[in-house]
């Protein structure tokens, strides 16, 4: 035995233990004995891939203690499932799932909705022929069985860490990746481009797209189905349906049965013989004429439709043929429906209902997944934290404090909250007020025009949704309500950088597109007690639309009083928390904090440092900014947001009241006109040049001290 350096596509060295005629020898496991190593199978022009996954981990950390995967250990890429008998598969979803078990507990990672979808991923990977079919996923979260049976699997422990794989589909990352998971309901109308496509250009490959529970909540989903049972191009979609529901009580009631009948009746739906009898059928009808092809087309949905579970004629009514439901987790039936799908040359659009249970993973994953967003974000500004019974007290569990305060004083107060999952925080105010609080899912548009119906209404809707999803909502904020002026209280959570979800969940824009509206009130609080201040001060406002945004992760002080919030003296107001003569820095937002990391630097450098907390970026508070400008000769704004934002309307004012004409210097701190990939928050803030030693470097700079400046980022 010898160690031998394994050379991977995209620069990527590994050593792998091994026999030196590379065979890697697995002692331990009955079956295979041996198993013939091959590069990791990854896009061949992923340029991306090379750019961001620079190792792969020790190979003592890709075999640590856990249950021997023989299936899975023959597996490097899907063409290799091709020739395993369906007992041989079986094992092979048992073997992914312990492997994602085993990674789950190792990285304390979320793996629940990837566990329930294994069986799935297997058959479709065995019937389909991707890279060169397509299989498109709308939820990240369900691809991680996915990414090991890619090629991927020695990547896994990377999952989400900087420079490692990414949390979700990426076209950069592997060409079995077609399309980029977004935040859910991009797959159906993505895939139905790709079958018109393909169509017209004479090929013949298969387009899959896989949706789950939280993408039927929003409404492109129905736009796309709609629209590809007009098109009746060949697409297969994939309803994932694991039972979630927004409602309790709904979850409670009568749940789709799995049994022998459904079974039978979702193979007679897709074979052959079935479904050229309905095409028959139609050719026959059509003739006779167009009222009875009609009448014939309708008594075939609905007498199907009985055949199905409660809802499945809406799909028929939007032109997909509904098959279902299929036991998720039983793989001959997966594969007997699928095979039928794709061995039809023309079958225009098909939705397969298949019923999976997430309980197939740990009963705890839920909690570790809250968890572990709660502690990764702890370092997003590098504050100090504190215990919050199991768990530290988060922004959100602030937030909802005070929400519940104001909501004590005022009965008016509703809370309507969109997105794909929501915060642990908010159950306190949905068990103190169920009647007041409205969890719409992921329906960011319906949610912004519903809060301003109710505020038509006559109440103080506060509409809660992340950063990221915000902006699927945007026309709806543009002329749903800030044109009409309708006092709708956005509060936007998730703002800034997110850590390990990257880009995709990265709250960068709220502040840019939110305050180039013209009736919109926009303002940031600076640690937890404004936050609570904001939320007094918007149940106040009513004559318009305002919003504030919050970082994810932990709070700022340790001494947090447990009582409400004052509603701001005024309205556009900032204040000086730090007075000094030389360098002013005006934060926005969680930034003010890091600008009290530059003041102590500096001020060890012997530089004279102010610290004011802009409070509001619209409207803007001019006499602090002429104060600022008059008594200092540097002035640095820091955002923890894109260009265009906060940094921008300070230009605009200083620039036009002539302040930029004389000796001030500006300087504004944004975060890079790029996507900053995953990573811990303290690394993407790094990245992003916002940290204290980045703000102390850049006054430095002004002040001509470069070599100061240089050796503070060292």
């Amino acid at each position: 035995m010898g160690t031998a350096p394994t050379q991977c596509p995209s620069g990527i060295t590994a050593n792998f233990h091994a026999k030196f005629d590379n065979r890697i020898e697995f002692s331990r496991f009955s079956f295979p004995s041996t198993l013939n190593i091959s590069k990791l199978n990854c896009h061949p022009n992923s340029k991306g891939l090379v750019d961001r996954i620079c190792s792969l981990p020790d190979i003592d950390d890709l075999f640590w203690e856990k249950v021997p995967t023989p299936i899975l250990d023959m597996v490097e890429n899907p063409i290799h499932l091709k020739n395993l008998t369906i007992k041989e598969l079986k094992l092979l979803a048992d073997d992914i799932r312990s492997e994602l078990s085993s990674i789950m507990s190792k990285t304390q990672r979320s793996f629940k909705a990837s566990l329930a979808a294994v069986e799935l991923t297997v058959a479709l990977h065995y019937v389909f022929h991707a890279p060169v079919d397509k299989i498109l996923w709308d939820a990240g979260e369900q691809t991680y069985a996915h990414k090991i049976l890619t090629g991927r699997r020695f990547l896994m422990p990377t999952l989400r860490k900087k420079g490692g794989l990414s949390g979700f589909t990426s076209r950069t990352e592997s060409e079995y990746d077609p399309f980029g998971a977004g935040h859910g309901c991009n797959s159906i109308s993505a895939g139905l481009g790709m079958a018109v496509a393909r169509d017209i250009k004479g090929k013949r490959e298969r387009v899959v797209t896989v949706i789950n529970n939280s993408t039927t909540m929003a409404g492109q989903v129905y736009e796309a189905m709609s629209n590809a049972g007009y098109l009746d191009s060949n697409l297969v979609v994939i309803l994932n349906d694991s039972r979630h529901s927004l409602h309790p009580k709904i979850e409670e009631g009568p749940k789709t049965s799995i049994n022998a009948l459904s079974s039978t009746l979702s193979r007679l739906q897709s074979s052959k013989s079935f479904r050229k009898f309905r095409e028959v059928a139609k050719g026959v009808t059509k003739r006779i004429g167009r009222g009875m092809h009609e009448l014939a087309a309708k008594v075939d949905e609905y007498a199907r439709g009985m055949m199905g579970p409660l809802g499945s004629t809406l799909f028929e009514e939007l032109g997909l043929y509904y098959i279902g439901p299929v036991d998720g987790h039983n793989i001959e039936d997966l594969i007997c429906v699928l095979q039928e799908v794709a061995s039809l040359d023309s079958m225009g659009p098909v939705l397969i209902h298949v019923i999976t249970e997430e309980n197939q993973g740990s009963e705890d994953d839920q909690k570790r997944e809250t968890a572990e967003k709660q502690q990764e974000g702890l370092s997003l500004n590098g504050s100090s934290s504190f215990s919050y019974g199991d768990r530290c007290r988060t922004y959100s569990d602030c937030l909802v404090e005070a929400l519940v305060m104001e909501a004590e004083k005022d009965k008016d107060i509703v809370v309507v909250h969109a997105g794909m999952e929501m915060d642990p925080s908010l159950r306190l105010f949905q068990e103190r007020f169920s009647d007041r609080f409205f969890n719409v899912g992921m329906a960011e548009q319906h949610a912004v025009t519903f809060s301003a119906g109710l505020s038509c209404g006559g109440l103080k809707p506060f509409c809660i949704i992340p950063s990221a999803f915000l902006q699927r909502a945007y026309d709806q904020v543009v002329h749903d309500v800030d044109r009409q002026s309708i006092p709708v209280r956005f509060v936007i959570a998730s703002a800034g950088l997110v850590g390990s979800d990257g880009p995709l969940q990265c709250g960068a824009f709220d502040v840019t597109f939110m305050s180039c509206l013209p009736n919109m009130i926009v303002m940031a609080p600076s640690d937890e007690e404004e936050l609570m201040d904001m939320v007094a001060t918007a149940a106040k406002i009513d004559d318009r639309p305002v919003c504030f945004r919050y970082p994810r992760g932990a709070l700022v002080r340790t001494d947090y009083p447990m009582c409400g919030g004052s509603a701001l003296e005024q309205i556009g107001k900032g204040k000086v928390l730090v007075e000094g003569k030389d360098v002013a820095l005006l934060g926005y937002g969680a930034m003010v904090q890091n600008c009290f990391k530059a003041q102590a630097l500096l001020s060890k450098l012997g530089i004279d440092v102010t610290v004011a907390d802009a409070r509001f970026c619209k409207p803007l508070d001019i006499k602090l900014l002429r104060q600022l400008c008059n008594n200092h000769a540097i002035l640095i704004t820091v955002e923890e947001g894109s260009v265009g934002g906060f940094g921008s309307h300070v230009a605009q004012f200083i620039a036009l009241d002539g302040q930029l004409d004389g000796r001030l210097k500006w300087r504004p701190i944004v975060l890079p006109d790029n996507y900053i990939e995953h990573a811990s928050p303290k690394e993407q803030l790094a990245l992003a040049g916002l940290t204290g030693h980045h703000i102390a470097a850049t006054a430095l700079s002004l002040l001509g001290r470069t070599r100061e400046a240089l050796l503070l980022m060292c």
